[in-house]
């Protein structure tokens, strides 16, 4: 019987296979087979073409008055969009911020440039109903505050909570200024 030798110096490499081939192949036309049907799913999940035209809206704001809210249909949610008066910028601009369940300088609420617009998210963060314009009181009918009949928060002419169950101030949602008469939410 012989034996090998022990000095004897083989380098045994795998031998690439028929086999090993067919299963890399076969992996291979899987997971293009998977990911085309997994394909309809994943883009079933992006948004409708409705819901995309809804995403952003513009408003011509030449028409509105100073003094004067107008509401808005963004998302399916109402949007007032208030052209303020001198005295309602300088009235709300005189609140102290302790003053204020929520505290938020009307700076911070509008535009820098375009202080006499207010635009803001017509739903009361409390329970989610549409406060009245020009109500309440903090700018009652003739500067222009607003009154959730609901459950009774107070909303002043810069749409911060002042008095009543909400938590927070309305919400100002994404805008910007396409011109100095015209405005894109969202």
């Amino acid at each position: 019987m012989s034996h090998p030798s022990k000095n004897t110096t083989s380098s045994i490499q795998p031998e690439t296979t028929r086999r090993d081939f067919m299963v890399l192949a076969g992996s291979a036309l899987a997971g293009v087979g998977a990911a085309s049907v997994a394909w309809p799913f994943v883009s079933s999940m992006n948004p409708a073409a409705d819901v995309l035209a809804l995403s952003s809206i513009e408003v011509d704001l030449a028409p509105i008055q100073p003094g004067q809210t107008i509401k808005v249909k963004w998302r399916g949610v109402p949007v007032f969009i208030r052209h303020r008066t001198p005295d309602n910028i300088k009235e709300a601009r005189n609140v102290p911020l302790s003053d204020l369940p929520d505290p938020q300088a009307d700076e911070d609420r509008v535009q820098k440039g375009h202080e006499q617009w207010l635009i803001m998210v017509g739903v009361c963060t409390h329970l989610g109903c549409i406060p009245l314009s020009g109500a309440g009181d903090y700018g009652g009918a003739e500067h222009g505050g607003w009154f959730c009949p609901c459950h009774g928060s107070h909303y002043d002419t810069a749409g911060r909570i002042r008095k009543g169950p909400a938590p927070k101030n309305l919400v100002v949602p994404q805008y910007a200024f396409l011109s100095d008469n015209r405005v894109k939410i969202g």
